[in-house]
């Protein structure tokens, strides 16, 4: 149901002349007439029938209403008539939302109708065409007054969803998200997959609407749930229904700007979504020291160059998930990745060092390989180990004995 406030005025013109005889019998005809125009509602509109009793009252209101208000137009062809406040102010608020534009068209057609079917009978003799064309003009600038404001309303919804959607992209990325956010994103159609990634790049020039409506259109394709704005020159987009954060930024990296382009990783709610949010700005602003890394790249993958720029957390992420579990299986391991990343990743050179045989040392770099998940004889993997020993070092000099 449009809301009476914003449909425009319209002045159609229907033939002039005296019809005084058909304007009275229409006059004492319209209560008939939306009596016969609810009662054929309620027998083929299953959502009217659905409706409770007082919705389906103001309804009865707004087609006898609009059979007035086409009286009154009758009458007066030459001034201007508001349909929205002769027609759809009868009903209240609340009723505009209760009814889509779909139910609104089905009920004036169906009031139309009713008017058409009864022309022979209301119209005094020699009126019936004057009265079936002035009812064709009226029922077109109704229509076309009800398309105009749902048209109207919905860019008003979209805008404020838009508005609504940056909300809680900004709260991610910012590290403010609360419950708060949980009930906007609830608004927003979110239905709090389990599996969410962030991904962060370049926004495109132009018109960052464009760029948004690409982003859901590459996510619909790709059966995902997304939020996403253009924050400044950031593109991001919080995706949700799939665990591989590459197959979602490869999914989604289409409408991105040339240049690097991070996921995060895998979080199990919108809440924990500023870790992978914050993980995948750091990586961004990292990227800059790996001019080589793939597009898109794994925030987790540039978690030395992250270091090296000052991320505390991904400091905290190699000793803890490098250097911790080395540590804790034996000084062995520890000793033989160093000494072999010291020695120019040579199996004979660290053998040497270590006075074990070559084969000893393969079989304790396979160890760091499944204990880390980094392989040593892989060169970008050996980087990362490098500074995971260095920052686990570090960490381990200021530890409290």
């Amino acid at each position: 149901m449009p809301d009476a406030s914003q449909l425009p005025q319209v002045s159609p013109e229907p033939p002039r002349g005296d019809h005084s005889a058909t304007l009275r019998r229409l006059e004492k005809a319209a209560g008939r007439l939306a009596a016969n125009a609810i009662a054929r509602m309620d027998e083929q509109l299953p959502w009217y029938r659905a409706m409770p009793p007082e919705n389906r009252s103001w309804i009865g209101l707004v087609a006898q209403a609009g059979i007035s208000a086409f009286t009154e137009w009758f009458r007066h062809p030459e001034a201007p008539q508001a349909i929205s406040t002769d027609v759809f102010g009868t009903a209240p608020r609340e009723l505009t939302r209760a009814i889509s534009l779909r139910q609104t068209v089905e009920m004036v057609r169906t009031t139309i109708e009713v008017m058409e079917a009864a022309i022979d009978e209301v119209a005094a003799p020699g009126d019936e065409s004057v009265l079936r064309e002035a009812l064709l003009v009226y029922a077109r600038e109704i229509a076309f007054a009800t398309a105009q404001v749902y048209a109207q309303a919905a860019e008003a919804r979209g805008a404020w969803d838009a508005r609504l959607e940056s909300l809680v992209v900004n709260a991610v990325l910012s590290g403010e998200a609360d419950e708060g956010v949980l009930s906007r994103a609830a608004a927003l159609g979110w239905s709090s997959p389990d599996k969410i990634v962030v991904v962060l790049g370049t926004a495109p020039s132009g018109d960052s609407e464009l760029t948004v409506e690409a982003i859901r259109r590459a996510s619909r394709h790709a059966k995902l749930q997304v939020l996403t704005g253009v924050l400044g020159e950031r593109l991001v987009v919080i995706a949700g229904g799939d665990d591989d954060p590459i197959r979602v930024a490869k999914a989604l990296i289409g409408p991105f700007a040339a240049g690097p382009v991070v996921a995060g990783p895998v979080v199990g709610d919108l809440l924990s979504a500023t870790r992978s949010a914050q993980a995948a700005a750091a990586g961004l602003r990292a990227c800059a020291a790996w001019p080589d890394a793939p597009r898109p790249v794994l925030s987790d993958d540039l978690l030395p160059e992250r270091a090296m720029a000052g991320d505390r957390y991904a400091r905290e992420q190699l000793v803890e998930e490098i250097y911790r579990p080395l540590e804790e299986a034996g000084s062995a391991l520890l000793e033989t990745l160093s000494v072999y990343l010291e020695q120019a990743s040579s199996l004979e050179g660290a053998a040497r060092m270590l006075f074990v045989h070559p084969n000893t040392v393969r079989y304790r770099l396979r160890r760091v390989t499944d204990v880390t998940g980094w392989s040593p004889s892989d060169v970008r993997s050996a980087f990362t180990l490098r500074i995971a020993l260095i920052l686990g070092r570090l960490a381990a000099a200021h530890r409290p004995r």
